[in-house]
């Protein structure tokens, strides 16, 4: 595996220990971890990595889809477990995320607010309803923010605000756009444009502020993998 530098500026703890051969750790204290997640392992592959603590999940607060990268908090004990998933409940943590979109957002920043449920015709998916439309069981209310950060001659690279937690938001969002994420092949559309050599979808987890249980409030960020990186070197600039 590829190992790659970690920017922790904006943390202040002990300095994090030799990284698993699956993720880098960003930081660490006696009651959290918080690992720079690499694409293509899930969550509970990373639960069965961690060896310290009985939690359910071993501990990890808040989901990233299999083929997302980027910044994952994990709890060491059950009563930090349970202060910081109030706060994502609460809607008080606040996470970005970099996203390279076929095509071009019509405007440079975009706020979505929709409902979000099952897909009736994919379970696998989640469907954006309007949201005038009617609430059975099962919609939720979903809200993200976008910037777009760069653009090139075929997509934007942009962040992502969500302000709620719903299963895979920003993929259903963006799709309901008109501007899927390179590479995603769930909500992509057919035959939709792909960076060459891309082979996963491009979304990582940037950054996630929160207040940690001494009451700091901490931003935790992570560098786009390499791969990432290089499909952006290899786009042409608009």
């Amino acid at each position: 595996m590829v190992k790659r530098v970690v920017d922790i500026d904006e943390t202040v703890g002990p300095i994090p220990t030799e990284p698993t051969n699956m993720q880098e750790i960003i930081y660490q204290d006696e009651n959290i971890l918080v690992i720079d997640k690499p694409a293509g392992i899930d969550i509970q592959t990373l639960a069965e990595s961690f060896d310290f603590t009985p939690l359910p999940r071993a501990g990890i607060v808040h989901r990233l889809d299999k083929d997302t990268s980027g910044v994952l908090l994990v709890a060491k004990n059950q009563t930090t477990l349970d202060f910081l998933q109030k706060q994502f409940k609460e809607r008080k943590v606040e996470k970005k995320y970099t996203a390279l979109i076929v095509g071009h957002l019509k405007n440079d920043a975009i706020t979505l607010e929709t409902l979000i449920g099952r897909s009736p015709q994919d379970r696998r998916k989640q469907k954006v309803f309007l949201l005038n439309d009617p609430k059975p069981l099962g919609k939720r209310m979903a809200k993200t923010e976008f910037q777009v950060l760069q653009k090139f001659e075929d997509y934007d690279l942009i962040e992502a605000s969500p302000k709620t937690g719903r299963k895979h938001q920003i993929r259903a969002h963006l799709a309901h756009l008109g501007h899927p994420i390179a590479g995603d092949k769930l909500y992509g559309f057919k035959n939709q444009l792909c960076p060459k050599d891309l082979k996963r979808q491009f979304l990582h987890a940037s950054g996630l502020k929160i207040t940690l249980p001494d009451n700091q409030i901490k931003e935790f960020k992570s560098n786009l993998a390499k791969e990432l990186n290089i499909c952006l070197q290899n786009l042409n600039r608009s």
